[in-house]
């Protein structure tokens, strides 16, 4: 049976030095356009499929391969006398091997100038139905799509005298998860232009970043994938400087913490804990912003991941330095910074351009048999409807305070209260069954330092019992939503008690 090969690809890594293998093991080759150029300037002899079709590519190349020359030769059952009859019929040659790697959709797509008519002139056809066909028949075919591959096809061949059965499989499992998520990126593309918000199939795709050590605990795997065309602005696309892989905990506390900062345009430095802030600090100065966001709470940032929005300098680093640290996410390290916090091999150093957008991505949280989706909570106190029910209004420097809480407080685990002066949190209540419960724990926290503060609580108060501990804690002004029946009650104690009270109309739940 005469050994035929078939090699057509967009990315060209490789494919000389495996055409050139293929040939000395006795493949006759097949190609098309530029890859048969290519393989014919190496001086390798090769054929086109025009030459196997005897049809030449027509409509700009839309049509080459979509023949029955060709997918006979790969859909059929080479050890089928019914196959292996219509093939001598209709002089159809088995292919035994298909290389191929699609058009460039989501190069095409990332760039910013392109055009709806680049993006679909860039939705390849032939070369997924040539690769599905392959795939399909992998019985007889071996099907290479990614060019890290072709070392392992040539070492069978070479070995074996054929691509071996397991080869093939894993190969074949290989080419169904492109094609689906090509298709699912160019689906997701196709329903942006139509402005559908709920399709009826929800296809995502996602590349495998970093296999993880375990997953939350020990005894459970896990992965970390980030999306082809996720936000740069993101964990999933950070760059790591230094220290040791990041743990699945790490992935979650980080992102946690960069969401956090990114609120922040002043110089702004967070401390996370448990996927929770234990301190955030603000300043003139990025030295400033983590002292303060230290002193919020110098017992829980031990063991922390800490973001700041500005680069790291010596001075800073010598600060951090004296700390035990997980991770430190930042737009850029000076070399003495790097000299300083590179000492600790452990220490993880992340970069993030700082200086780039983030996207509204849907936000996706799989629960058992399913998966939940939802826009991410980008609402700030500028989207807010503001009303400020009590006698007394806030003054400037509550509301500094009072504009740093809301900040954070859509950031902390619900039951949410946060305490804060103009620049710094001050005590922090997280998930706790009910409000009044994470207002003690905010409180004492905060201690003599709540006197003249704010708290902000992401949902509204169901009675006046918070407001009750706010107030005797020494707390002047309060931000929440607003919204309950009993509203009335929390405003007159404000009241009674001369609390400066905001309601916003929006909450901030998360779970």
């Amino acid at each position: 049976m005469k050994k035929r090969a078939l090699l057509s690809v967009s990315d060209k890594t490789g494919v000389i030095e495996f055409a050139k293998q293929l040939v000395e093991l006795g493949f006759e080759l097949i190609s098309t356009g530029g890859t048969k150029k290519a393989i014919q300037e190496a001086g390798i002899p090769v054929i086109g499929v025009s030459d196997v079709t005897g049809f030449p590519e027509i409509l700009d190349g839309r049509v080459k391969t979509l023949n029955p020359l060709i997918h006979g030769g790969l859909l059929a059952k080479f050890d089928d006398s019914s196959h292996v009859e219509q093939m001598n019929e209709h002089q159809i040659d088995p292919i035994q091997i298909v290389c191929v790697n699609l058009y460039p959709f989501q190069q095409t797509i990332e760039k910013p100038d392109v055009t709806v008519e680049d993006a679909i002139e860039n939705i390849d056809i032939g070369g997924p139905t040539m690769l599905r066909s392959a795939a399909k028949n992998h019985q007889y075919v071996a099907v290479v799509v990614d060019p890290t591959d072709y070392e392992k096809v040539i070492s069978d061949l070479k070995e074996a005298g054929e691509v071996t059965f397991k080869t093939r499989r894993e190969l074949a499992a290989k080419v169904f998860r492109h094609t689906a998520a090509y298709d699912a990126i160019i689906a997701n593309y196709m329903t942006e232009l139509t402005g559908l918000e709920t399709p009826e199939k929800l296809t995502v795709t996602y590349e495998l970043k970093q296999g993880l050590r375990y997953g939350e605990n020990p005894h459970q795997k896990a992965a970390f994938y980030r999306k082809p065309l996720g936000s740069k602005f993101s964990i999933a696309y950070a760059e790591q400087l230094h220290g040791k892989e990041l743990s699945y905990n790490n992935i979650h506390d980080a992102d946690a913490a960069l969401q956090i900062v990114k609120e922040f345009t002043e110089p702004a430095a967070v401390a996370v804990k448990h996927m929770n802030p234990c301190g955030v600090g603000t300043g003139s100065d990025i030295f400033t912003a983590f002292e303060k966001a230290f002193e919020a709470d110098p017992v829980s940032i031990f063991g922390g991941i800490i973001a700041l929005n500005r680069e790291v300098d010596k001075p800073l680093a010598e600060k951090l330095h004296e700390i035990f640290l997980e991770i430190i996410i930042a737009p850029s390290f000076t070399e003495e910074a790097l000299s300083v916090l590179t000492a600790k091999k452990n220490l993880r150093l992340l970069t993030i351009p700082f200086d780039l957008q983030g996207t509204n991505e849907m936000t996706l949280t799989s629960v058992e048999g399913g998966l939940l989706t939802q826009d991410q909570d980008n609402y700030s106190l500028d989207d807010a409807t503001i009303t400020i029910p009590t006698d007394r209004k806030p003054t400037d420097e509550e509301w500094e305070a009072l504009k740093l809480g809301w900040k954070v407080v859509k950031h902390v685990k619900s039951n949410a209260i946060v305490v804060t002066d103009k620049q710094m949190t001050l005590g922090v209540g997280a998930g706790q069954m009910n409000r009044v419960g994470s207002a003690k724990i905010a409180l004492e926290q905060a201690g003599e330092k709540a006197k003249g503060a704010a708290l902000a609580s992401d949902a509204f108060f169901p009675m006046d019992d918070t407001v009750e501990a706010a107030a005797k804690a020494g707390i002047t002004a309060i931000i929440q939503p607003g919204g309950s029946i009993r509203d009335e009650d929390s405003i007159k104690k404000a009241n009674e008690y001369g609390i400066a009270m905001v309601f916003t109309a929006v909450r901030h739940f998360k779970h």
